[in-house]
């Protein structure tokens, strides 16, 4: 079956707008057409586009965050379907072109249900970008020719669906990714999301080694593996085991390794197939001239990752930009002398969640070129820079980027360099990142991964943009990989100056549902809503679940409802969902519960037989003064559980985790008051309870405070008179933060009521994840003495009356799990050893 489209009237005519055809609906077709369509005069161009996928345009950059569930795929999108409507572009989604005739100017193209058409052109554009490379190996696709079960590619969105909804079954745990590239780091780190152990398997002598050299390589490995991930280079992968699905992967001259799930991520190739059978000039992609036209025919031009320009092929997103503006100058009219003469290409990006910036060569190449290297491995830092005639021509740095702003300007505006190099690698007095924002020229790119420069943004501010959400809607930037935020808000905040505004947003409290917290609850409360799709169903816009919002949900949802909650699974983490500290190895780790630090001689046996029994590789005293057991496989937990036979120490959860004390005054000749029995009494009664984050407690026996009472969210000390003081929103973690003083008081009564107001008040107000160290700051200390000890709101009963109801709804999940919710909830992979043994051939 086929359709032609007419051909409308005479090519140039004032009243006929030329036919222009694009080949590609990527990033960068799309790019092309937004830069032409701001560029051209209104009905300049009548235009049509084909893309593969039967969706709009979306970011492929941030297909990573929605592996890792930081975005949802609905958020990536660049151009909705709505924007090809009101844009008058016909689109032929989920439609591959089979062939070009450049001679009769026609695209032939083939729909998903079989049906071809025929569209005729004036001007074309291929911009049919890149596909992934799979490598030779055996056992990848079954007797049809799709890929394995458990096989995935890793470059569109549905490979993306595919691969969260595997990773999510119960019964997977290991993942094996074959490329040790940008790529392959990204889908590794987002897999770990699903409480999966993931290997990288890289066949390269070093990680990144597109981007940086032998020795960053090796500090990035150090950092990728101090997150859990396991990394195998030198590495080929010959075979991917198993009959129906995937079992494991088979490695040359390296053992095997069990898995349920291979992503190859070992690089892309140019989509160059459709340009070969049309006849255009193709080498390593297709030969373009410095106007993105094809040396073969003037009508038709290429952009993006298929093409080849004066012999370079660019697989970066600014490169793709600069073509994009050139060939939108050219087609319309706006200046028919642009031209691209190829790029530099620099890149900031964060990896695995390792901040990484590459520009220019990784080396020196000549004995004249200077070469500064500083190398930090223990602490994931490395800087390398390389100078010619006074010219940074090449940079990379790890884990400190607090330069890259000015060498950035350096590389690519060729600055003049600082005579004490060290200046450039610290801030000794060169500019930094955060007087970079004034200092950088209008035309410098500030956001790589979508082509925005910094007068783009000072414009966009100029226009009436304000807030720097509403900025990055304009301009896209901060859109892609999210590395340039910290400097596309100094800009906004330079250039819109007092007039600056705060972003709604920022106040809700998560980022799926446009209401703070206390708004959201009023309407959670009024409506009923007691699982998480309810809340989205009714209150997120169109109904629209989103996967960042949904811990937060679920935690504040047990939070009001208790035992009314609807636990739905994929709103927890893997933690809460096995009641469990997920380890770097896929292990876990074990806290049982010991109130105030008290343990008994028959508690210490039953640990000690728990870790004969089940080989615990390590006993551990915790700070809180608890004892783990880590090493622990997941299909043994419920039965750790029943042999420890004692409750959960919560040291998984975002909740009431322990109550650390001294010994008090039963013991010690300092103590004033008995610490041990007040902190054992907190936590018997405010145990697992459920909170906005973490809640750590103690009670100390005196001002000599060795339980460390004042870094506490809530501390308590006994000081002289009988009396005991309490302090609240302290920290001694990555932020150290003294307690401030919230009351004084006689009655060790009184100090558990004041203890569970304020937590309650804290539960009802906090931002999720907003720890008591931020909370009190934020809400001012004078102002929570005034509601939870003066009462001035008049709602202390009521939160009185709170606390108690979630007291009595506790329940111990190690009892309450003693079953498996699913049948594969705790189970892991096959060992090694199980393995069938396939030869190598």
């Amino acid at each position: 079956m086929t359709a032609t489209l007419p051909r409308p009237g005479v090519v140039g005519s004032p009243a006929t707008p030329r036919r222009l055809v694009v080949v590609g609906n990527g990033m960068a077709g799309a790019r092309t057409v937004e830069e032409i369509l701001e560029r051209s005069a209104v009905g300049q161009f009548s235009i049509t586009m084909f893309g593969d996928e039967p969706y709009g345009n979306y970011n492929r950059i941030m297909l990573s965050h929605v592996l890792s569930g930081e975005e949802s795929d609905k958020d990536i999108f660049l151009n909705t379907m709505s924007w090809y409507r009101e844009n008058d572009i016909i689109l032929f989604a989920g439609s591959r072109v089979t062939r070009i005739d450049r001679f009769a100017k026609l695209v032939h193209a083939l729909d998903a249900d079989g049906v071809t058409s025929v569209t005729p052109y004036d001007v074309l554009i291929i911009a049919t970008g890149s596909r992934s490379f799979m490598p030779s190996m055996e056992g990848v696709n079954l007797e049809d020719g799709s890929l394995k079960p458990g096989v995935f590619a890793f470059r569109t969105i549905d490979d993306t669906r595919g691969m969260v909804e595997y990773a999510q079954h119960e019964h997977h745990n290991r993942a094996v990714v074959i490329g040790g590239g940008l790529l392959g780091l990204e889908a590794a780190r987002g897999l770990q999301a699903y409480g999966l152990q993931v290997d990288v398997v890289h066949a390269g002598g070093h990680l990144m080694n597109a981007q940086v050299g032998p020795q960053a390589g090796e500090i990035l490995r150090r950092s990728v593996e101090k997150l859990g991930i396991e990394v195998h280079l030198k590495a080929r992968t010959t075979a991917i085991l198993g009959d129906e699905k995937v079992t494991g992967i088979w490695l040359l001259e390296h053992p095997q390794i069990a898995c349920d799930m291979v992503v190859v991520a070992a690089g892309i190739r140019p989509n160059v197939e459709l340009a070969v059978t049309s006849g255009f000039t193709v080498e390593r992609a297709i030969v373009v001239d410095d106007q993105m036209r094809t040396i073969d025919d003037d009508d038709v031009y290429a952009v993006g990752e298929c093409v080849q320009h004066r012999g370079e092929i660019y697989g970066l997103v600014a490169p793709l930009w600069e073509q994009a503006a050139v060939l939108a100058d050219h087609l319309s009219g706006r200046d028919l002398k642009a031209a691209y003469h190829g790029s530099r290409t620099a890149t900031k990006l964060k990896v695995a969640g390792v901040d990484v910036a590459s520009m220019g060569l990784q080396g020196p190449e000549r004995d004249t070129d200077e070469h500064l290297v500083f190398a930090e491995p223990k602490k994931g830092v490395f800087k390398s820079l390389v100078i010619r005639d006074e010219k940074l021509i090449g940079a990379t740095i790890l884990g400190d980027t607090s330069k890259v702003a000015f060498l950035m300007q350096a590389f690519d505006r060729g600055l003049p360099l600082p005579v004490e190099r060290l200046e450039m690698m610290f801030d000794l007095g060169a500019p930094t990142a955060e007087v970079g924002a004034a200092e950088l020229d209008d035309d410098a790119q500030v956001c790589n991964c979508n082509g925005v420069t910094k007068g783009a943004l000072v414009h966009a501010v100029e226009g009436g943009c304000r807030s720097v959400a509403s900025v990055m809607d304009k301009t896209r930037a901060g859109k892609g990989c999210g590395s340039c935020k910290t400097l596309v808000c100094q800009i906004v905040e330079w250039a819109a100056g007092d007039a600056v505004q705060v972003d709604p947003s920022a106040n809700w409290y998560v980022p799926g549902i446009p209401m703070d917290k206390p708004v959201l609850m009023a309407a959670i409360r009024e409506q009923g809503l007691k699982s998480a799709s309810a809340v989205f169903a009714a209150l997120a816009p169109g109904g629209a679940e989103d996967a960042k919002s949904k811990m937060g949900l679920a935690s504040l949802l047990k939070m009001m409802w208790d035992t009314e909650y609807i636990d739905e699974r994929d709103s927890r983490f893997i933690n809460d969902r096995v009641h469990a500290n997920i380890q770097r190895d896929g292990t876990f780790s074990v806290v049982p519960q010991m109130r105030g630090g008290v343990t008994s001689p028959d508690q210490l046996r039953r640990i000690a037989d728990v870790a004969d029994k089940y080989d615990i590789k390590l006993v551990k005293l915790t700070g809180g003064q608890r004892i783990d057991l880590l090493g622990i496989r997941k299909e043994d937990l419920p039965a750790v559980w029943a042999d420890l036979d004692m409750p959960s120490g919560f040291a998984y959860a975002k909740s009431f985790r322990t109550v650390k004390t001294c010994v008090g005054s039963d013991f010690c000749r300092f103590g004033v008051g008995d610490s041990t029995a007040l902190g054992v009494a907190i936590e018997t009664k405010f145990q697992g309870l459920e909170s906005p984050g973490k809640l750590k407690l103690a009670v100390s026996g005196c001002p000599r405070n060795c339980a460390e009472s004042l870094c506490k969210d809530v501390g308590v000390v006994a000081i002289d008179g009988g009396r005991w003081e309490i302090y609240v929103g302290g920290a001694a973690g990555a932020h150290i933060r003294k307690g401030d003083l919230l009351a004084t008081v006689d009655d060790p009564a009184v100090v558990m009521t004041l203890t569970g107001r304020f937590m309650q008040y804290y539960r009802q107000n906090a931002k999720w994840l907003e720890r008591t160290y931020a909370f009190v700051p934020r809400i001012g200390i004078d102002t929570i003495r005034a509601i939870v000890v003066d009462d001035s709101e008049g709602i202390a009963a009521e939160l009185d009356a709170a606390i108690e109801e979630a007291v009595a709804a506790y329940r111990d999940p190690w009892k309450e799990r003693a079953e498996p919710v699913t049948s594969g909830q705790f189970r892991t992979a096959l060992p090694l050893e199980v393995l069938p043994q396939v030869p190598v051939r």
